[in-house]
């Protein structure tokens, strides 16, 4: 486990890192939802870049060990978390094996089946059973599918800590939603069942990670920031962005992403929907807290 006093430090340091020692956001900023890089890109890059202080890294099974060079490199900026394919028989034995390891989070998970499926019920069982969080990738047809089945599942689960992400569960922000388009745009609907879960259950959180986090921010402004207000306690900030440098140099996504970065995107509409004290709630002090860092 890290210890607070190591993450404490190394936010101090990466800050010190920053142009003229300042963020540009004004403070530390915990990203939730980095991937492992590739090749010549570095996760470092990215985070300095996007002006970020400390991360969350997501793995895939291979690229655990990777993500662990990564934190002993650069002790106290980073946690990770595990994963595997679902399918593999030993999915359940090498997640336990992970966070035994020092893991914090068990995720991003993407299975293409129903949320409900008996591979995906055993890991929702042992995230419970190892008191540590999993992040799930919610988007109809192609992961987790049978998002209106989710209430059950975490009543089922209630020691269970879910992040959710993704498409399915930013689309339903609004209750006028067929989950069929990605990046749905227009005035959001109230009562939507991303809504109405973050209210009604204490172990749900959200992710406000990807093109599909910010867009739901983006296309109702008004809306947005009274469910930021509401919600304040159980959103995070997180990136999942794909470009290599913090400024969108080899950005693999198009649309009003094309170019940019999308934790500089997802930041500077944060900075406009909520108040100074709201913004570092959510893209440092909840994250902090949730990870036990504060």
């Amino acid at each position: 486990m890290l210890n607070r006093r190591v993450f404490l430090a190394a936010t101090a340091g990466s800050l010190a890192t920053l142009a003229k020692g300042e963020s540009p956001w004004g403070g530390p900023v915990l990203d939730i939802h980095l991937h492992p890089r590739s090749g010549d890109a570095t996760e470092t890059q990215h985070l300095e870049g996007s002006g970020c202080t400390q991360a969350v890294l997501l793995p895939n099974r291979n690229s655990e060990e990777h993500c662990k060079e990564v934190m002993r490199r650069e002790p106290g900026r980073y946690l990770r978390f595990t994963n595997s394919d679902l399918m593999s028989p030993d999915a359940t034995e090498h997640l336990r094996a992970g966070v035994k390891d020092g893991a914090v989070g068990i995720g991003e998970l993407k299975f293409s089946g129903s949320l409900d499926a008996p591979q995906v019920l055993r890991v929702y069982a042992l995230a419970s059973d190892l008191d540590v969080p999993v992040l799930i990738h919610f988007q109809e047809n192609a992961s987790f599918a049978g998002f209106e089945r989710l209430p059950a599942i975490v009543q089922r689960y209630p020691k269970t800590r879910f992040i959710c992400h993704a498409n399915t569960w930013w689309a339903n922000i609004s209750s006028a939603n067929d989950n069929k388009s990605g990046y749905p745009q227009g005035r959001i609907q109230p009562g939507g069942l991303t809504d109405r879960m973050l209210s009604d259950y204490p172990n749900v959180y959200g992710d406000l990670s990807a093109n599909s986090g910010r867009n739901a921010l983006a296309r109702d402004p008004e809306f947005a920031a009274a469910f930021l207000v509401r919600h304040k306690d159980k959103l995070m900030f997180g990136s999942d962005c794909g470009c290599r440098d913090g400024h969108g140099a080899g950005q693999p996504q198009g649309g009003a992403l094309k170019g940019k970065c999308t934790a500089r995107e997802t930041l500077a509409l944060l900075k406009k929907l909520a108040s100074p004290t709201l913004f570092r709630r959510l893209t440092y002090e909840n994250g902090a807290r949730f990870y036990k860092l504060a």
